[in-house]
């Protein structure tokens, strides 16, 4: 009974911290809400393997973890930035704020309608892309215009969207001794966040912005290839 729970149990933390973001970045504390939006990411990194590991996997599984993907990583950081960058723009903020999300609703929409090539993922997932926009704003007082947030922002919504591919690591096999190592991986994270906080958004958004220009560099050399190639006579 508890290992079909367990998966469900992560997806429901992962929730959890997507709403706590939501109210930190309300009350002005955008800088602890994007922290709690990375450690929503470890979170959700471990429902899917964890249920897998113990072949608990459940439609009702997979859309719970659509609809809390939504919130942590489509609504919140659109919050997050909101609060620190948007919020100077008026009414116009508020339209660019609400793309993001939509994006990212889209994109999961589309995600559990359409099956994907094996080991690849279509479009940047939700996940990095809410990791990326809510560490990004917290480096806002280190960029000379908005303009290159909302630029940035607004790049993150099209690679959602997109038909870019990027590897699935969500899915490769894992040992069982994966759930306790990434368990304490997670506390060590939130111990990091509490003591040594201005460190921890730099080490999660560089890895994630690499990998968001890895699959677009990809794609375009896959393009430029095909551009190259000489059709083939009969």
């Amino acid at each position: 009974m508890f290992a079909r729970v367990l998966p469900n149990l992560f997806t429901v933390g992962n929730l959890f911290l997507g709403i706590m973001a939501i109210l930190l970045a309300m009350n002005n504390h955008w800088e602890y809400a994007a922290i709690t939006v990375i450690i929503g990411m470890l979170l959700d990194g471990l429902d899917g393997r964890v249920a897998r590991m113990l072949n608990t996997q459940s439609e009702f599984g997979k859309e719970l973890d659509s609809l809390s993907d939504v919130i942590t990583f489509g609504v919140a950081p659109a919050i997050i930035m909101y609060v620190s960058v948007l919020k100077h723009f008026g009414t116009e903020g508020w339209f660019i704020t609400a793309i993001f999300p939509i994006c990212g609703a889209l994109r999961l929409a589309r995600f559990n309608v359409q099956s994907s090539p094996k080991g690849y993922f279509i479009g940047l997932p939700i996940t990095a892309a809410g990791g990326i926009l809510a560490t990004m704003a917290l480096y806002d007082k280190y960029v000379d215009s908005h303009y290159i947030m909302v630029i940035g922002m607004l790049f993150l919504s099209f690679l959602m969207v997109s038909q870019i591919k990027y590897p699935a690591f969500k899915k490769m096999k894992a040992p069982k001794a994966f759930i306790w190592i990434s368990s304490i991986f997670i506390v060590a994270i939130a111990i990091s966040a509490i003591f040594y906080p201005a460190q921890l958004p730099m080490v999660i958004f560089v890895p994630l912005a690499l990998y968001a220009l890895y699959g677009l560099k990809k794609s375009l050399n896959r393009r430029r290839a095909e551009k190259n190639e000489e059709p083939v006579e009969d």
